[in-house]
């Protein structure tokens, strides 16, 4: 069964009750509940939320060490984190970057990403 890494960056512990105009009203636990119900068992899924940029260095690391594929929403570190971009390019885990909102629709400080070249794709909006 493939293992995936589900990794949630900052304020998205927010999530329901955040600019609901912008990020919805689903919860990081509705997403999650309804993540693992997509996956229906064909995947193993640790789905993990941090407001810290080093805890989810470390996660991206414990991903790349055992051979399972990242699903990573940044949140604002996308646009600021060079750590995060070192760490998935020092693994071999394939990660796909998410954003719940249109960035490119948003600020312009939130068109460049640091992690998207270090992807496989992006999904945004």
């Amino acid at each position: 069964m493939r293992a995936i890494h589900v990794l949630n960056g900052p304020n998205l512990n927010l999530l329901g009750t955040r600019e609901p105009g912008i990020y919805g009203s689903l919860t990081l636990a509705d997403i999650e509940s309804r993540l693992h119900a997509r996956a229906g068992g064909r995947a193993a899924i640790t789905f993990r939320q941090s407001n810290h940029e080093g805890e989810l260095v470390a996660w991206i690391q414990e991903a790349g060490a055992a051979g399972a594929g990242v699903i990573l929403n940044a949140g604002a570190y996308t646009h600021t984190s060079i750590a995060l971009a070192d760490a998935l390019s020092a693994v071999t885990a394939p990660a796909v970057e998410v954003h719940i909102s249109n960035v490119h629709a948003r600020e312009s400080f939130r068109h460049h990403s640091y992690l998207s070249a270090k992807c496989k794709g992006v999904i945004v909006g």
